[in-house]
Order: C-alpha cells, then sequence, then structure tokens
C-alpha cells in the first residue's frame, strides 16, 4: 500500500465513496462509481500518482490502475 493509494467502494447507503487507503473518513461520496472513480483518478494525479483499486458491488476488487502524475512535463530534462 503506497501513501497515495484510494479504494473507490460502495457504501451501505447505496453510494461509492472515494476514499485514501488508511484513512477513517472518505474524501468524497457521490452518486455512482464512475463519479468516485473519476474523482479518485483526479486526487492521484494532482498528488503524485498511486494505484486506484475499484471494487464491485459486493465489495470484491474489479480492476486496478496505476494512474502516473498529472504534473509532470513530458519534456525531458536536458539540464542533467
Amino acid at each position: 500500500m503506497g501513501k497515495n493509494d484510494r479504494t473507490v467502494s460502495k457504501r451501505d447507503d447505496g453510494t461509492w465513496a472515494n476514499k485514501k487507503d488508511g484513512a477513517e473518513r472518505a474524501s468524497g461520496i457521490h452518486p455512482t462509481q464512475g463519479a468516485a472513480a473519476k474523482e479518485a483518478t483526479k486526487m492521484l494525479k494532482n498528488s503524485g500518482g498511486g494505484e486506484l483499486k475499484i471494487k464491485n458491488e459486493e465489495g470484491k476488487i474489479r480492476s486496478k490502475d496505476t494512474i502516473a502524475p498529472g504534473n509532470e512535463s513530458s519534456v525531458k530534462d536536458k539540464e542533467h
């Protein structure tokens, strides 16, 4: 488990949580799994990247994806 990893899972009330792994509370609550995954991806990109795990309605991991940092330039550093 990396420091920026996130999990999207369904809550008892039917909404979907975007939660940083190891946190007590969710970072966001969303009406759909897709909305929660989109927000989790955005948060991972902004915080330096990490792994996104998406659980199905039964709580089993259905997909894992490594999200790259979003603030990295595609231009190579030519100074070093």
